[in-house]
């Protein structure tokens, strides 16, 4: 065999297996968020599962590649720019995890850092963003869980410039100089202060808010066809073979494009008609009903709010005083069993199978 022949074979085999073996990276999303010292901030977004990349930088400002010894001469402030998988961590939790990183309630700098450059602010990037940013911190005020107003304001974003090499996962390169430094910062004990358990609060809370729901081209990669086809498409699986018909496990049903509770199975019973049938929704807030006039007669269509999935119809031959039965398409829910229902977010339904 000849020497060229050989190198093909060679390459083509190497990048075979390196295409094989190498998991599915599914689109990337950008966040940018100001905390403050951005040493912190990318010690605590790197650890987080989904996150694949922190970038400590310069923006907000006018001037065109700052440096630190001057960007907040001319309106910049410490930033760091995350890119992140959306299937595995959405911008809520992001949110979620920025708002008790920081004291959203100093509008003067983070714990011992003072002046502009050391403000905290949101940097949109979409409009589905800023809504839900602002979304996020009128839920925080709202509740009451501090005791100020959040002061964090929610900006368009504007040109992200990396800072030098040497700030970059500063926290790993001087370990000792960085707990240090922020330990003496008082940013810990300040933190706890205004959070605390107050963290478990948050998240019930965020689950009560809008949903992030992905665009149509990562939709289809995330769904499979009949998924897809019946959420997007109006589509109807078959009746007895689909995933839960005769699903009698514990635990609630969620929209399998956005994750929005849905049913439980508290209130699913057999119907015989070879789809998952329930006597009425969990969070009422999250399904809508639509007249249906698609096959000659007039039916209810069940829809879910926020995300817009098409899941069923509604009938008035189920059991109970209600007499109603929701028939659900089964690939238009996920199922969360009851001892996974802390761990996907869900824990504020728990006391629903605490018998």
């Amino acid at each position: 065999m000849k020497l060229k022949t050989k190198l093909f074979l060679l390459t083509f085999l190497l990048l075979f297996f390196t295409a094989v073996n190498s998991p599915a990276v599914d689109h990337v999303k950008i966040a940018i968020f100001a905390g403050g010292c951005f040493w912190c901030m990318e010690a605590d977004f790197e650890k987080i599962p989904g996150i694949i990349d922190v970038v400590s930088g310069y923006t907000g400002g006018t001037s065109k590649n700052p440096k630190y010894s001057n960007y907040s001469k001319s309106g910049h402030i410490e930033a760091v720019r995350i890119e992140y998988q959306p299937s595995l961590i959405n911008y809520m939790q992001l949110l979620e995890i920025f708002w008790t990183n920081i004291d959203p309630t100093d509008k003067d700098g983070q714990f011992c850092d003072r002046g502009h450059g050391y403000t905290s602010a949101v940097f949109f990037i979409t409009e589905e963003q800023k809504k839900l940013a602002l979304e996020s911190k009128s839920l925080i005020e709202q509740s009451g869980i501090l005791k100020d107003l959040v002061k964090t304001p929610v900006l368009e974003a504007k040109e992200f410039y990396n800072a030098e090499d040497y700030h970059q996962d500063y926290y790993k390169k001087n370990k000792i100089r960085y707990h240090y430094y922020r330990f003496r910062c008082g940013r810990d004990k300040r933190l706890e202060e205004l959070w605390g358990e107050k963290k478990e609060k948050l998240k019930i809370i965020n689950q009560t808010s809008k949903y992030e729901i992905p665009i149509k081209e990562d939709l289809l990669k995330k769904l499979t066809t009949l998924q897809f086809e019946v959420t997007q498409n109006d589509a109807t699986e078959p009746p007895f073979r689909n995933k839960y018909w005769n699903n009698k496990s514990e635990g609630i049903y969620v929209d399998i494009v956005s994750g929005e509770p849905l049913f439980s199975s508290t209130d699913k019973y057999k119907s015989g008609t070879g789809w998952p049938s329930f006597t009425k929704p969990l969070e009422a807030k999250n399904v809508v009903m639509k007249e249906d006039r698609s096959l000659f007669t007039v039916r209810t269509e069940v829809r879910s709010k926020h995300a817009d999935s098409h899941l069923g119809h509604l009938f008035n031959d189920g059991p109970g005083p209600l007499g109603l039965r929701y028939c659900i398409n089964s690939a238009a829910l996920k199922f969360i069993a009851k001892n996974y229902l802390e761990q996907e977010g869900y824990q504020s339904y728990q006391s629903l199978f605490n018998n």
